[in-house]
């Protein structure tokens, strides 16, 4: 029986995940669904009874190395992320596989038979290099492109293509600078990392492109107001605290 852990901070992700990798594997468990780096470094200071561990890599209180740093984990762990197979190509090198986000039945299968045909080979030498090698990729790069769904079809878009983030009615979009708009399942939070200093997080709502950023002017009570090379209807605000922060970004980016 493949015993199994799933770190995940969003809620009906983790859930999807479990579900499907019971779907695939009826007798699979799922010991525990940890939600940040403090609440798994709590649990697994006590428990040790699992085989597996299925990692997301963003998480809202830091990176999920932080909690590999914090504990000594010694069992195979299989990375959920949003970054892109460039990005992430030390893990097959090494031997532990990664799911790209949005994951579905075919790449969490497709994941498993993995770790059944390796799980011999996995050491704790191995994962501590994988961690090491993946964390200096996460932190310096960032990906190339996004990938969204079209009903079947699973497409990258190039970061570099994208205007803006926002949130709106609970939903996430990416907002092109060819004015197409595409519904994402990440979080903006998710986003901000992924998308690394060409983009800045205006406020909750907004992640914007240096390229799309024509001026900006001040605005009332201290914040800035920022202005689109592209049409956009809604004004984007940068908070009174943010405004210093992206002063000295928008000159240095």
């Amino acid at each position: 029986m493949i015993k199994t852990v799933i770190i995940e901070d969003e809620k009906r992700t983790a859930q999807d995940l479990a579900d499907t990798l019971k779907k695939i594997d009826g007798d699979l468990e799922i010991v525990s669904i940890l939600s940040s780096v403090k609440q798994a470094v709590e649990f697994f200071k006590t428990e040790d009874d699992f085989n597996l561990i299925f990692s997301d890599i963003q998480l809202t209180d830091g990176l999920c190395f932080n909690i590999f740093k914090s504990i000594k984990i010694t069992v195979p762990v299989i990375f959920c992320t949003a970054f892109d197979k460039y990005t992430l190509e030390a893990f097959n090198a090494n031997g532990i596989h990664y799911i790209l986000k949005p994951f579905n039945k075919s790449s969490v299968s497709e994941a498993l038979v993995k770790y059944q045909t390796l799980k011999l080979n996995f050491t704790t030498q191995d994962n501590n290099k994988l961690i090491q090698k993946a964390e200096q990729q996460i932190t310096k790069q960032p990906a190339s492109s996004i990938i969204i769904n079209q009903g079947e079809k699973i497409i990258p878009i190039n970061i570099q293509e994208i205007a803006l983030f926002y949130c709106e009615n609970k939903y996430v979009f990416a907002l092109t600078f060819n004015q197409k708009k595409h519904i994402l399942t990440h979080s903006v939070e998710e986003l901000e990392g992924i998308c690394g200093a060409s983009f800045f997080r205006a406020n909750r709502q907004y992640l914007v492109s240096r390229k799309a950023i024509k001026d900006a002017s001040r605005h009332f009570n201290r914040k800035i107001l920022i202005n689109l090379t592209i049409a956009y209807s809604e004004k984007i605000l940068v908070s009174r605290l943010k405004a210093p922060s992206f002063i000295a970004w928008l000159a240095q980016v």
